[in-house]
């Protein structure tokens, strides 16, 4: 028999994901008031359903799940599977021996990471246990992994203490990821725990290669990561016109790789 305070919740996750689906987004006071519960009791529904992968978690709010973001990690390391491929073999091969790098989450990062499993004297830090299992036994590559929350949905390992950890390396190069490029050339993220370590990461890294597949650009998404005069490297399959500009005053190397 199940609790009535169990139905209670259960009820009122449903109504968040629909109400979050109907308006697209919607903030932790606005779901408060609705349901008639307190902020922090929204919040912790919130991080239960972003478990799940029902919605996404934003800063003050939530999103509902569209496009891509509603497939699962894996599903997503099938769309535009030879794109990313290419990106990752010429990502990896802007990385030489005998460096240190950071590899944050992402179906694109770990393209670059199996791009680099015969690398000699390389010390790998990551909050991406996809990584771990692609390079852990790889007799050349020393990996570190960050501690803290592992996020079920695609073993990236966020928060505050993964934060913590990373700001006890300097490495040489840093490859991420990013869910979008917007036209001004900010590059973004649905997940702002994500976003955090990203940044994180960038501070701590003396060059930056980001490497996207051109789906990413000029498509919606919440939360800022930074901008491209924060890297180094841009590589991709194909540059929109649009944001060759961009790069260019931004003091950007770009690697097409085509397509």
């Amino acid at each position: 028999m199940i609790e009535t305070g169990a139905v209670e919740v259960v009820a009122r996750h449903a109504r968040i994901v629909a109400i979050t689906e109907g308006a697209g987004s919607v903030s932790v006071e606005a779901l408060a008031t609705t349901l008639g519960v307190t902020p922090q009791t929204i919040r912790k529904d919130l991080t239960q359903l972003e478990r799940r992968a029902l919605i996404t978690r934003v800063h003050g709010g939530a999103m509902a799940m569209s496009g891509t973001n509603t497939l699962a990690y894996a599903e997503r390391r099938e769309i535009a599977a030879a794109a990313k491929s290419a990106i990752g073999a010429a990502a990896a091969a802007l990385v030489g021996d005998g460096g240190s790098l950071f590899i944050n989450i992402g179906t694109t990062t770990e393209a670059i990471a199996r791009h680099l499993v015969d690398r000699r004297r390389l010390m790998v830090i990551t909050n991406n246990l996809n990584v771990v299992d692609i390079l852990a036994d790889r007799p050349g590559i020393e990996v570190i992994a960050a501690g803290g929350r592992v996020r079920p949905s695609d073993r990236a390992v966020v928060g505050a203490i993964a934060m913590d950890f990373i700001r006890g390396f300097k490495v040489d190069i840093a490859l991420i990821g990013a869910s979008a490029i917007a036209a001004d050339g900010d590059f973004l993220d649905f997940d702002v725990d994500e976003v955090h370590v990203s940044r994180t990461i960038i501070q701590n890294a003396r060059k930056v290669i980001l490497a996207v597949d051109s789906s990413k650009f000029d498509r919606p998404a919440p939360v800022r990561i930074g901008s491209l005069e924060e890297i180094d490297w841009l590589v991709t399959d194909r540059l929109p016109d649009a944001l060759r500009g961009v790069c260019r005053e931004a003091g950007v190397q770009v690697v097409e790789t085509g397509g």
